[in-house]
């Protein structure tokens, strides 16, 4: 036979009296004396979820110069969290690069992801990678040694034009009665190569004199200033200079020739269908490719590095009658 549903004493603490619904016990039991109330207890509301605490730091955080602001005797005007920030507040992302003055190096915004850094840097650099700076020099820039290089050429030229004029016109000659028969029919629609009149036999003897001539005058032109001054003429106008990688010092004949027979001595490889003027335009483009330090092919062969002269500004001696006293009259 089943109990009918009351409010009967515990079994479990006689001290205490509980709901019987039939089937089980029901609600929180009440006092032994207490008068208990007409019907089963009331309904108990769910517990309540409690939301665990943030961790806290293991240690002080210390803020970067200027930023957040520092901390004082309490709160001040417009410092610190506004209201609906809670913990962890900060700066949010900003724009690509941005960082809050004074920060710390590797500092990222709230949120960001792993190995984030400020656009265009690489990853766990603090900021910008710095230009190299050569003995304390900035290096040269790839305009002024193109413009150096332009000038040495045309005095190289000049220098040719003087010494090789003769053997050039004597090679034309040799050149001329061939070319002239190409040329001719060439307007009237003959492509027929037979019976072309042969080329000097002089001609190939006086191109290789004339490029062994070409390559001494630029010997003769280049190596000595290089090595006393680490400048041409070119350079010198340009305001740049070449410096050993070890010591800010002149380059001495050896480093002078070792650094042009790379760009200089294929000259007499222009015999060989222009391979020496191929390999003179890599290398001549080759501090376009090259980072940080921008060495040319040339540079790398002797541990060279082509930077900017700094301007010197004399400052003339003050006057000291020219300077007020300091002290009133």
């Amino acid at each position: 036979m089943s109990v009918q549903p009351g409010w009967y004493v515990d079994p479990a603490d006689p001290e205490t009296r509980r709901y019987w619904d039939g089937e089980g016990w029901l609600g929180a039991p009440i006092p032994v004396d207490a008068t208990p109330p007409d019907g089963p207890p009331p309904v108990e509301p769910p517990p309540v979820p409690v939301t665990p605490a943030a961790p806290a730091a293991a240690g002080p955080v210390t803020a970067a110069p200027g930023w957040p602001p520092h901390p004082g005797p309490g709160p001040q005007p417009g410092h610190g969290p506004q209201p609906g920030h809670g913990p962890g507040w900060g700066p949010q992302a900003g724009p690509p690069g941005w960082a809050p003055q004074g920060a710390p190096p590797g500092w990222a915004p709230q949120g960001a992801p792993p190995g984030w850094a400020p656009h265009g840097v690489p990853p766990g650099w603090p900021g910008r990678p710095p230009e190299p700076r050569p003995h304390g020099l900035e290096l040269a820039g790839y305009g002024q040694r193109f413009a150096a290089r332009l000038i040495d050429f045309g005095l190289v030229f000049a220098l040719n034009a003087l010494v090789n004029g003769w053997f050039v016109w004597r090679w034309l000659l040799e050149l001329l009665p061939y070319w002239r028969e190409v040329i001719r029919r060439a307007r009237e629609g003959n492509s027929s190569t037979e019976g072309l009149p042969p080329i000097g036999e002089q001609a190939g003897l006086l191109l290789v004199v004339i490029l062994v001539i070409a390559t001494a005058l630029w010997l003769a032109y280049e190596v000595p200033a290089m090595a006393a001054g680490g400048q041409t003429v070119g350079k010198r106008v340009m305001r740049i200079r070449a410096v050993p990688l070890a010591a800010d010092q002149p380059l001495g004949f050896g480093s002078a020739l070792s650094r042009w027979t790379t760009l200089g001595m294929p000259t007499l490889l222009w015999y060989c269908a222009g391979l020496g003027l191929v390999l003179q335009l890599v290398d001549a483009l080759s501090p376009l490719f090259d980072h940080p330090l921008r060495q040319a092919l040339h540079d790398k062969r002797a541990q060279t590095v082509v930077v900017q002269v700094p301007r010197t500004t004399g400052s003339a001696t003050p006057n000291d009658r020219d300077q007020p006293s300091g002290e009133n009259p």
